[in-house]
């Protein structure tokens, strides 16, 4: 896979995680709970998981959660916004 279709696998992973938890990234950015440069190395994060296709299935099984699975590369960054 090329670097910009990784990259674009991996921020679709990282936003459909955020959704699931029940976050709007776009939303999140503007009221200052992230910044860009945040979730841009959140993505990056997440293109060092040595499973992304779980992630995907994990995500693919449920329509909201309040955690992300242990293995997320991001659980600590996610976790923080939640309530």
């Amino acid at each position: 896979m090329a670097d910009r279709e990784i990259l674009k696998h991996h921020a679709q992973l990282f936003d459909s995680m955020a959704s699931t938890l029940g976050h709007d990234l776009q939303e999140v950015a503007i009221q200052g709970k992230l910044s860009i440069d945040q979730i841009t190395d959140a993505v990056l994060s997440c293109t060092q998981c040595s499973n992304p296709e779980h992630c995907s299935g994990w995500l693919a099984s449920r329509e909201r959660a309040l955690q992300t699975p242990e293995y997320c590369r991001n659980r600590d960054l996610l976790g923080r916004l939640q309530p």
